[in-house]
């Protein structure tokens, strides 16, 4: 059988009249004072324990409990400010950032990290940086990734080795007393001191890094397959590569990665002597791992032996250095045998190094045996100072002719050799300054001050100690740096290590000026610009903590004097720009500081684009913190920040990155909210048609140019309280025109469509009609050109809900416009219809729909005597019109308009079965003619219960929301006595 047909749907519109203020907008919801934020989600605290187990290498276990409860003083004050406790204090990159204080990248370069290995106590890793440092300033983990990025070569290097390209062939030979065995490890000794040792030749940096790391791997290998012996080979093959020193300034980065072979080696014997050490407790019938802190009664004697022997094969090394390094490598073990060894080997150790003749390799192989003695906790630390007065004893070897000879032949100069000794000398003194009083610093100092050349020294004391102590005698710093001789170790690098020291330790107050201009006696009269350069960035910081503008201002231009000759600022834009980020950073006054005749000087030095910006950057990122909540309107401040806002505006282009316009945007924007005027709303206007013309590139500029002004109109008419004088009024369309004619040069539609809509509203607050009428003409014209698409959260979405949003907005200000007597009755309106029947919407979204029915309930608004809302000194339509039956039956005749499109749209939806969106359409259209129209219109009646009857056709209405909808009803109407809404609700009856 054919379908039945639907119900008619059509009819002219009658508009309602309600009393407004008596009715409909008479009840308010009861409100109450709350403390915590309504929109917070709930948040449950637990309290909970965690048990951290950090298993080490060794096999021991320690735990840590932590415990999540908030303690007392921070839920207080999360309750005080419930808006602040919606972010639980702080936004999740500030708690990211406070947690890890070190980037993934720098820990990744300090660390470095060799194969897992797999022995009896299961996967361990062992790495290189096992030597730990007792709590010093700077650890070696920190200085190795420094160590290998300053010391290269482009030389060509050698290695002596059996173990690479193919290796030797491993002969397993049958064993069968203890005495075979010893006998054979013998002779496999013999076999390596014997010969089957190849050189390889000019090898690459490059090659010979990769050639070290395929030794690591060997040895850990070798550990694995049980061949102790061929692990002990490669160690000591390791440890003869550091008595060349062919290739001399790469001899600290080959220290670095050959003492890493050796750290695992030692560590590889000492957790095989532990695995070796258990024992059975008494009663027990599995063994027990020795514990971390055991001592030697504990160990069997079964692993006291095979310590023994380890300590005897390596004295049988013939060679002084390989046996000091491996010797030095495992002296952790030796706390298997006895507690009171420690400090009689590491003496030992110490006299020995006294036989190695090179310098280089003695003062780092005092510099392994200052790690490894730290590593072992022994409580002696005689044997670090016995080291450094060791190498006091042989420091005029350094500038013998012999040394000299060979650098002659390798080609380095005597400056650049002294430098290789800076990572180990600075490593052995810091060892003795830690935890030092200053009685140390001034025994050290006083020997020191015997040496000639001592340069050097001064240099590493300096670095070593504790800035406090260097910066308390600052004085007498400056005196000995002053005299002292400079052959070999320029000058300005001690001047700049005592500039750094001072940038972290106070001097004497009153010694600060003196210590400044002795200092710059020596450095002003350096002609190198990069030595110059590298002390003026150092001493900035001390410049602008400790002195006054003045002295700030003579201090750049000095580097200006010295920067421009030959234009040799050209290639040190880093170390410049570390300056002037040092003097923002610590200057007392910032404004002052912008007034200096030397600051924007020392801005135009930069004459790279990228880097003058950064600086511009730079310069307003310090200028928005430290003036955040402060204004400012002084003409020499205002022009010196145009200027710098000017030239980080100009570099914006198209190829320019959206990060960074944002960052450029936000940058100028914070300058514009500060610059204000006050009562002088004409300049402050001025100022922004500057701004204007400043920045034409940025959109974000221009919206807040719009903004601002606008608000400058609003303060006006809240000065005057509305009643606007020929001057004001003057004032206030300036305003409105301004805005109009910025607004178009915005490139986003939707800026331009909120801003011409916020700005219609306030000239129309100040009763400027026509430039209200204006600008609401231009977002209509405008929102046929909003895209269809727009990015939300990351991802492309349909513009249709925001142009319904808007749409509504427009509408709660179209019904309080006044009509313009040379237009006809709402032609904004009529405009608005014409847009919105012109604009392509999605057919098989409601959209359109849903507009039609706000603008029903805005006509529908408008047909009543007294309109819900006004703007003072305005006169509404409400007003214009009296409510003349003329304009109503226009304001009818739109309505049935609208509503036939609304129809239309209903039909549609039913031929595409889209049954959902019909119903819950149908039933908003209902509600509209059942609250607003005529019901005694029998026509508006039929529609209402067809709309009712079509929500209910498919089964897909929502029950709920039709019982509500007929309470609704029923309490609305019920202090009614028109029988026609008594009928109408009788027949709301819902199926089954």
């Amino acid at each position: 059988m054919p379908a039945a047909a639907p119900p008619r749907l059509s009819c002219e519109w009658s508009s309602r009249t309600r009393d407004v203020f008596q009715k409909d907008f008479k009840k308010q919801l009861h409100s109450e004072e709350v403390l915590d934020h309504p929109l917070k989600p709930l948040v449950v605290t637990m309290s909970e324990s965690r048990i951290i187990k950090l298993r080490t290498v060794g096999g021991s276990t320690t735990s840590s409990t932590r415990s999540s409860t908030p303690t007392p003083t921070q839920s207080s004050l999360y309750s005080m400010d419930p808006l602040g406790a919606a972010l639980e204090g702080s936004d999740p990159l500030s708690q990211l950032a406070s947690q890890q204080k070190i980037d993934p990248l720098s820990a990744m370069a300090a660390d470095s990290w060799v194969e897992p290995i797999e022995g009896k106590r299961g996967k361990e890793k062992i790495t290189s940086t096992t030597v730990v440092d007792d709590g010093m300033r700077e650890t070696w983990a920190s200085r190795k990734a420094g160590i290998l990025c300053k010391f290269t070569t482009s030389e060509k290097l050698s290695i002596v080795t059996s173990f690479l390209s193919g290796g030797e062939k491993v002969i397993v030979k049958a064993q069968g007393s203890v005495v075979d065995k010893v006998r054979t490890r013998l002779e496999q000794l013999d076999d390596f001191e014997e010969g089957s040792v190849r050189q390889m030749l000019d090898l690459s940096q490059q090659e010979y890094m990769g050639r070290i790391e395929q030794l690591n791997s060997e040895l850990v290998q070798a550990w694995h397959q049980d061949q102790r012996v061929k692990a002990l080979k490669i160690a000591i093959q390791c440890s003869k590569l550091l008595v060349d020193t062919s290739v001399i300034q790469f001899y600290p980065s080959k220290f670095v990665l050959i003492t890493d072979i050796l750290d695992i080696f030692g560590k590889l014997v000492y957790e095989r002597l532990r695995t070796k050490s258990d024992y059975y407790a008494p009663g027990s019938k599995f063994p027990t791992c020795l514990p971390e802190n055991f001592t030697p009664d504990m160990v069997p004697e079964s692993a006291k032996e095979t310590c023994r022997n380890w300590f005897y094969k390596i004295a049988s090394i013939r060679e002084l250095v390989p046996r000091l390094y491996v010797e030095m490598a495992i002296l952790k073990s030796y706390s298997f045998l006895t507690s009171g060894e420690f400090s009689q080997a590491l003496m030992r150790l110490t006299r020995m190094v006294r036989g190695i003749g090179d310098p280089l390799v003695s003062v780092y192989a005092r510099c392994y045996l200052c790690r490894v003695g730290l590593s072992i906790n022994s409580s002696d630390r005689a044997y670090l100072r016995e080291n450094f007065y060791d190498f006091l004893a042989m420091y005029n070897q350094l500038f013998s002719a012999s040394v000299r000879m060979d650098l002659v032949l390798q080609k380095v100069d005597l400056s650049t050799y002294l430098t290789l000794y800076t990572p180990a000398l600075d490593y052995i003194l810091q060892s003795v300054a830690h935890d030092a009083t200053e009685k140390t610093l001034a025994e050290i100092l006083d020997r020191c001050k015997r040496k000639g050349n001592s340069a050097l020294l001064f240099n590493t004391i300096m670095a070593a100690f504790k800035p406090a102590y260097v910066a308390a005698r600052a004085t007498q710093f400056v005196e000995l740096l002053t005299c002292c001789d400079e052959e070999g170790f320029p000058k300005y690098l001690l001047f700049r290590t005592l500039g750094l020291c001072l940038s972290l330790a106070d001097p004497p107050a009153e010694h600060c000026l003196q210590i400044l201009n002795d200092v710059w006696k020596v450095v002003s009269k350096l002609t190198n610009p990069a030595q110059y350069v590298s002390c003026a960035e150092v001493w900035a910081q001390y410049v602008s903590k400790h002195l006054a503008t003045r002295e700030v201002n003579t201090f750049l231009g000095d580097i200006i004097k010295h920067m421009s000759v030959g234009r040799a600022y050209e290639n040190h834009y880093a170390s410049l720009q570390t300056v002037m980020e040092r003097v923002l950073a610590h200057a007392n006054d910032f404004e002052t500081l912008l007034t200096m005749d030397k600051f924007l000087p020392m801005l135009d030095i930069f004459q790279k684009e990228s880097v003058k910006v950064e600086v511009c950057k730079s310069i307003m990122s310090h200028y928005t913190k430290t003036y955040q909540f402060q204004t400012t309107n002084d003409p020499v401040i205002t022009n010196a920040l145009m200027f710098i806002c000017r030239v980080m505006h100009d570099s914006v282009n198209a190829l320019t990155v959206e990060d960074e316009k944002r960052q450029i945007g936000n940058l100028i924007c914070s300058f514009v909210k500060r610059v204000d005027f006050a009562r002088d709303f004409e300049q402050q206007l001025s100022f922004y048609v500057e701004a204007r013309a400043s920045f034409t590139n940025l959109d974000v500029i221009h919206a807040l140019l719009v903004q601002s002004v606008n608000r400058l109109a609003v303060d006006t008419r809240c000065i005057v309280k509305g009643h606007h004088t020929r001057k004001t009024a003057s004032f206030v369309h300036a305003c409105a025109a301004y805005c109009y004619i910025t607004i178009p040069s915005i490139n986003s539609v939707l800026m331009r469509l909120e801003l011409y809509l916020l700005s219609g509203q306030v000239a129309l607050l100040n009763q400027c009609l026509g430039q209200a009428d204006a600008c609401l003409k231009a977002a209509l014209s405008l929102i046929p050109d909003v895209p269809k698409t727009m990015e939300v959260d990351g991802k492309q979405r349909t513009s249709e809900p925001y142009i319904v949003s808007y749409i509504c907005n427009f509408l709660s200000t179209l019904l309080i416009v006044p009509d313009s007597p040379e237009q006809g009755v709402l032609y904004l309106t009529r405009g608005l219809l014409n847009v919105i029947q012109t604009y392509s919407w999605d057919q098989q979204s409601t959209g359109r729909s849903t507009v039609y029915l706000h603008v029903l309930d805005m006509l529908a608004a408008a047909a009543q005597e007294t309109y819900p809302y006004h703007i003072d000194m305005v006169d509404s339509n409400d007003v214009l019109y009296g409510s003349d039956p003329k304009f109503i039956t226009e304001l009818n005749r739109m309505c049935s308009v609208v509503v036939e499109e609304v129809l239309s749209h209903l039909k549609y939806l039913g031929t595409s079965e889209l049954y959902q969106k019909q119903s819950s359409l149908a039933l908003e259209l209902l509600i509209r003619i059942a609250v607003k129209a005529d019901l005694s219109k029998p026509d508006l009646a039929t529609l209402a219960l067809n709309l009712w009857n079509l929500a209910q056709r498919h089964g897909c209405m929502d029950l709920k929301l039709a019982v509500r909808i007929t309470e609704y009803m029923k309490k609305r109407f019920s202090s009614s006595n028109d029988d026609v809404y008594a009928d109408f609700i009788s027949k709301l009856k819902i199926k089954s």
